[in-house]
């Protein structure tokens, strides 16, 4: 699937459509170039951690057709090229943003991905690149080029108020990555760390989503990671207004995670809670989480199951650079966010989230592991103007870590964006 099939399909769009309905097709598309600049430093306090990170410059062009009318069915192309470029010097580790090969990180890094889609009615289908956002799957836009997948991607909304999905993946293209890759598991980030006896062919995935009321949202989700693990996911989302001024968003969500076939990784069984609640009032926002990790095994790392490549889980509601995952691991959360447009600064917004993590299983004899995680992100836009969208962000990170194979760290991010619509 991943490639000559996508060019061959897409080349067939161009050469069978018809001349009245290719209006559409280019009157309809959307292009962006978008442009980040991103700065990453990690700082270990421990010494046989080496720091890291690194300064680069990407542009991403991202262009959408419109949808050409062939007998019943409307077809469309997404092209999205990444470029990236490190305008630090190598210190010779890896950051997980630029590829790094024997050694060394490479100079610059180039993506070209393509996706077929294809609609009747209220049903779509895409084919070749994606960007899911799904509560088993999604993509990476933390770092500075996106990790994206290859696959087949089917939603159908004929239902009211509800969507239907089925979806096949075939590969990963990470972040880091320069090219597509098997899927493997966390922390196998790399084809190379992994056999070809631990490379899982290919992963199915079936939802639905169902908005029961206007307050409301029920899901069932199910994953099947072949011969690696499976995962049943349901949640229950209840967003509604308290009065006029104030908003609640609340949710329980529900992982259920299995061996699946050969379990190429081990036995797997590990069941995750996520209970979070979020209160928004005039500026201000605050809000609770609560998350749990349940069951004996998580195969060979113990932790709860992610695909390998760094790929990320925010459907739990203490996601971070800790993850707050491991054996019959419970976590808190408390947050606080300020909008600062009350106070004659529109554009610019602060976040602030603790993060403590207990009750660590690190086995019989041993001492019960901890850690704790402080988050500060701190967002500015350019709200008007010639230069509207320009956005800049900084988010610092300090994570600490007892009793649980991880070293303490302090991090920095610096990001600066900008889209330009065409």
């Amino acid at each position: 699937m991943r490639r000559q099939t996508l060019w061959i399909a897409l080349t067939s769009v161009l050469v069978f459509g018809s001349t009245a309905s290719y209006a559409d097709f280019i009157d309809d598309s959307q292009v962006q170039l978008k442009f980040k600049n991103f700065y990453l430093d990690r700082q270990y306090d421990h010494d046989a951690k080496p720091d890291f990170g690194s300064w680069s410059q990407a542009a991403t062009l991202d262009a959408k057709s419109g949808y050409e009318k062939i007998g019943p069915v409307e077809v469309g192309i997404d092209v999205l090229a990444k470029y990236a470029v490190r305008l630090s010097s190598d210190r010779g580790t890896a950051d997980w943003v630029m590829p790094f090969e024997d050694g060394k990180q490479k100079r610059d890094n180039f993506k070209i991905g393509a996706t077929l889609k294809a609609k009747v009615s209220k049903t779509e289908l895409k084919v070749g690149e994606l960007l899911p956002i799904s509560p088993v799957l999604v993509y990476d836009p933390s770092r500075q080029l996106l990790t994206t997948y290859d696959g087949a991607w089917l939603e159908s909304k004929e239902l009211k108020n509800t969507k239907i999905t089925l979806a096949y993946i075939d590969g990963i293209n990470t972040r880091y990555g320069d090219q597509y890759q098997e899927l493997t598991l966390f922390p196998y980030n790399n084809v190379d760390h992994a056999t070809p006896k631990q490379q899982a062919d290919g992963m199915y995935i079936a939802g639905v989503d169902y908005q029961a009321t206007q307050d409301l949202g029920l899901s069932y989700w199910f994953a099947d990671v072949k011969d690696i693990y499976q995962q049943n996911y349901a949640g229950v989302s209840y967003n509604t207004n308290l009065n006029e001024k104030m908003r609640l968003l609340s949710h329980v969500r529900y992982f259920d995670n299995r061996k699946s076939g050969d379990a190429l990784y081990g036995d797997i069984e590990n069941q995750a809670l996520s209970i979070g609640a979020k209160v928004k009032t005039g500026s201000h926002s605050f809000g609770l989480g609560w998350q749990q990790m349940f069951g004996p095994n998580g195969g060979v790392t113990g932790l709860m199951p992610t695909l390998g490549g760094w790929v990320p889980q925010p459907y739990l509601v203490n996601w971070s650079i800790a993850g707050f995952i491991r054996k019959e691991e419970k976590s808190w959360q408390v947050s606080y966010g300020y909008d600062f447009k009350d106070v004659g600064l529109k554009g610019l917004t602060a976040d602030l989230s603790y993060i403590r993590g207990f009750d660590v299983n690190n086995g019989a004899g041993k001492d019960k592991g901890r850690e704790s995680e402080t988050t500060f992100v701190l967002n500015y836009t350019v709200p008007e103007g010639k230069l509207k969208g320009l956005g800049f962000q900084w988010m610092y990170m300090d994570s600490n870590y007892k009793n649980v194979n991880a070293a303490s760290l302090v991090e920095n991010r610096l990001a600066t964006t900008y889209t330009y619509h065409f």
